[in-house]
């Protein structure tokens, strides 16, 4: 059997090993904020045929030197590129080598439109993500309180924000795109994190129920074990599936999959290694 508390502060300084690289991270080099944040230029393109989104990836990047966006309209034949803003030159360079692989007449005719868009929705993004994060939390903490108690509540959001600022971590040393995903992905790992603590905070609450003469320390212990199978079956039948989207999918798939994957470990590590133990320490010390 695990003996989970009795090495909690080990668990708990493997986390704060990685929580600290990140934030070294963000302060030498911040994130690597996408297009929604910094604004750029968006060009559409009649090719009027099929295409490869990796084809054009490629031309436009060998002109720009990143990876721009790029997504297919209409029927398929018309591209949406995505890209830090333009200079002319560049923009010229892009159609030149679309009008030469696709063989397009009149390329004046094939652009639909070429405009820069700015960073407005980038901040309204940031706080509607702030504002997001603040209200699940609080959410969560209301739910938790009533259905076990307080510090159950406490534990649960230490555990949530552990999971945050381990993913966060994530974003900058790997240099993830912050996107419109990065809602989604907070969200998402909140659900799924919560999800798994409170299974284990239930069978907590049935154990010191039927074992009254084990120690709260033994109780946590046992009651961990116990959901131990369950917590890492859901999150390998979750993890399948996420990494699978992240070899075969997209760009756009893959920087919502990377930051998933680590949420989903992570939100597991938290509540077999985090949120309970915690939870173990706080009870001792308001008892």
């Amino acid at each position: 059997m695990l003996k989970i508390t009795k090495y909690k502060w080990w668990y708990i300084a493997v986390s704060a090993l990685i929580i600290i690289a990140g934030a070294v991270s963000m302060c030498t080099q911040g994130f690597n904020l996408a297009m929604d944040f910094t604004g750029g230029t968006e060009l559409q393109i009649n090719i009027g045929q099929q295409y490869e989104n990796t084809d054009i990836e490629n031309m436009v990047k060998e002109v720009i030197g990143s990876n721009p966006s790029i997504q297919k309209s209409g029927d398929g034949t018309t591209v949406v590129i995505k890209t830090p803003e333009l200079t002319n030159e560049n923009r010229q360079n892009i159609y030149s080598k679309i009008k030469e692989k696709y063989a397009i007449e009149d390329m004046n005719a094939a652009v639909i439109s070429s405009e820069n868009f700015s960073a407005v929705m980038g901040k309204e993004l940031q706080k509607t993500a702030l504002v997001s994060s603040l209200v699940a939390l609080a959410l969560m903490l209301i739910y938790m309180t009533f259905r076990f108690e307080f510090l159950s509540g406490v534990a649960n959001i230490i555990a949530l924000v552990h999971d945050v600022l381990v993913m966060l971590a994530v974003y900058t040393i790997f240099r993830v795109p912050v996107d419109l995903t990065f809602i989604a992905v907070i969200l998402t790992i909140f659900g799924y994190s919560c999800n798994d603590t409170i299974i284990v905070f239930d069978r907590i609450r049935e154990n010191l129920r039927k074992r009254k003469k084990e120690t709260l320390a033994e109780v946590v212990d046992n009651s961990i074990n116990q959901t131990l199978g369950r917590t890492i079956s859901t999150a390998l039948t979750t993890l399948f599936t996420v990494v699978v989207l992240y070899f075969v999918g997209v760009e756009s798939i893959k920087t919502f999959a990377l930051p998933l994957i680590i949420g989903i470990i992570s939100g597991a590590y938290s509540s077999i290694f985090i949120a309970a133990p915690l939870w173990e320490s706080m009870s001792k010390k308001s008892s």
